[in-house]
């Protein structure tokens, strides 16, 4: 699955059948279309590789239409990919190898975002639109400033006057829209209470992410998001340096890497995290990484206990390869 495009496989009666359909609208309603017309049954189940934002489109529209629907990590289809020596890296094959896994695997049924947090995603999705545009047009005023180009300069410094105020009105948005939601006000208060995490952090996660109580624990979670340590190591050699895993939510784990800097200064659990890790010989980045994982942790502990962040309070499991 990607950005244009959808390689599907069905597997019934032993029969294999692939189709490759458009990644839109109309591609999605051909699709669940053509699962019809092949007579499965809606608890057939509906494989997808999580791909961020191009594979929950699709998968929420299935889910609406009642197909049950499990969205897999890809570390878990690469991990069935080598059990069975797979070679072939084509999105054909690939689409033959999800539906091989959706055979033998354990499954998990996804459940779509709530209604609250769809219209809450497309307003932050609509923050960061505009945020990105200011930054095309600051670098483009610096570059006219110097090439001393005065009419179009104005015409940018009135399009960032723009910018800002529309940033302004989408942000005032998103608190509304939050503060009128009992159960999103609810988490981005706990969410809140861990020092780093502000109120477009909590907002961005709770758009990309929802409900974190459908994940079994805090580990499925930062796997889901892409921030579990990932080794990396050649020959004999035990020591080789790890890294952020990265087979994860692309856009969850971007809106981390900010609160992840501020925590290792101001959060008192992560600072004493970070120098254990700095007098263990870790590099600034991957102590940031390290940072991120941890609040994954920490998000995950306030609003499965429902308790605000106390730093006196351990919470189980938080220490499990805190380095990266």
């Amino acid at each position: 699955m990607s950005k244009k495009k959808l390689d599907i496989c069905v597997v019934s009666a032993n029969k294999t059948k692939t189709k490759v359909l458009k990644n839109t609208p109309a591609g999605h309603g051909e699709l669940e279309r053509w699962l019809r017309q092949r007579d499965l049954p809606k608890t057939t189940p509906v494989v997808l590789e999580a791909t961020g934002p191009y594979s929950e489109r699709v998968a929420t529209m299935l889910a609406d239409a009642g197909w049950a629907i499990s969205v897999v990590n890809p570390v878990r289809i690469t991990g069935f990919a080598q059990s069975e020596l797979s070679r072939n890296k084509t999105d054909k094959a690939d689409a033959k190898l999800i539906a091989r896994f959706a055979q033998k695997a354990e499954l998990q049924l996804w459940q779509p975002p709530s209604l609250a947090v769809r219209e809450l995603r497309a307003l932050v999705d609509r923050l960061q639109a505009l945020i990105d545009m200011r930054q095309q047009e600051l670098n483009r005023l610096e570059a006219i400033d110097q090439g001393s180009v005065i009419s179009v300069g104005d015409m940018v410094r009135e399009h960032i006057d723009w910018l800002n105020s529309e940033i302004k009105n989408v942000q005032s948005e998103i608190d509304d829209h939050i503060d009128g939601n009992p159960e999103l006000k609810h988490d981005a208060e706990l969410m809140e209470s861990i020092p780093g995490i502000g109120k477009r952090a909590s907002a961005q996660f709770l758009a990309y992410i929802g409900d974190v109580r459908r994940f079994k624990s805090a580990k499925a979670l930062a796997a889901f998001i892409g921030v579990t340590p990932r080794q990396k190591q050649s020959g004999t050699s035990l020591n080789g340096r790890s890294s952020l895993s990265r087979a994860g939510h692309t856009a969850a784990r971007k809106a981390l890497f900010m609160p992840g800097m501020v925590a290792k200064h101001h959060n008192p659990v992560i600072i004493a995290m970070a120098q254990r890790l700095e007098q263990r010989g870790l590099t600034p980045k991957a102590i940031v990484g390290a940072s991120m994982r941890k609040l994954v942790h920490l998000i995950y502990g306030v609003l499965k206990s429902g308790q605000p962040f106390k730093a006196e309070i351990p919470m189980a499991g938080i220490e499990v390869q805190e380095g990266i």
